[in-house]
């Protein structure tokens, strides 16, 4: 048996509050449902429960060694160039925040996974688009361009589960949280 997992970063109601009304004004997008926001430190894949196990064992480790830290999120933007496939929000320069998200890649690593092939690159995918007009596009990153979310504390992380549906936006479940000791 195989599950699909993501390490990741929660977000604490107060910015959810402040991306909401941001979700807005682009034909073509999939916005993400409130609960599926949060900002990915390594994405896992499908994984055998064994192999799943190793990464738990791994994430308990690094957030033995991790402090808490503060972090915002601010501007956004679109994967994708001329074909735009994903609006976010990015996340505001952080060592504490690129340290987390080596220290899952070398989990990951650790466990037999290949590397990643992205440089990471923090942010809070927004919307999935679908034949998104470009200038639609380029209006959103213009007008969030000097976007900026209060900060908030990082005090743990956690380990989802992603169940991919058809017709609906995939389902994540928290599979074990890790509070931050270092």
């Amino acid at each position: 048996m195989s599950i699909r997992l993501f390490a990741a970063i929660a977000l604490p109601d107060l910015v959810t509050e402040r991306l909401l009304p941001l979700m807005k004004g682009v034909p073509g997008a999939k916005w993400r449902p409130r609960e599926n926001l949060h900002l990915t430190l390594r994405f896992f894949g499908e994984v055998a429960e064994p192999v799943a196990d190793d990464i738990d064992a791994a994430l308990s480790e690094i957030a033995e060694s991790n402090a808490p830290f503060e972090m915002s999120l601010k501007a956004a933007g679109a994967f994708g160039g001329a074909d735009p496939h994903t609006l976010w929000i990015g996340a505001a320069e952080s060592a504490a925040l690129k340290k987390l998200a080596s220290d899952c890649e070398r989990a990951a690593r650790r466990a037999g996974l290949k590397p990643e092939g992205r440089k990471f690159a923090p942010h809070v995918t927004l919307a999935y688009l679908s034949g998104a007009p470009l200038d639609r596009v380029h209006g959103f990153e213009s007008r969030l361009g000097l976007f900026q979310a209060p900060p908030f504390q990082v005090s743990a992380f956690g380990l989802y589960s992603s169940h991919v549906r058809k017709s609906a936006p995939s389902l994540y479940r928290l599979e074990a949280e890790y509070p931050l000791h270092g």
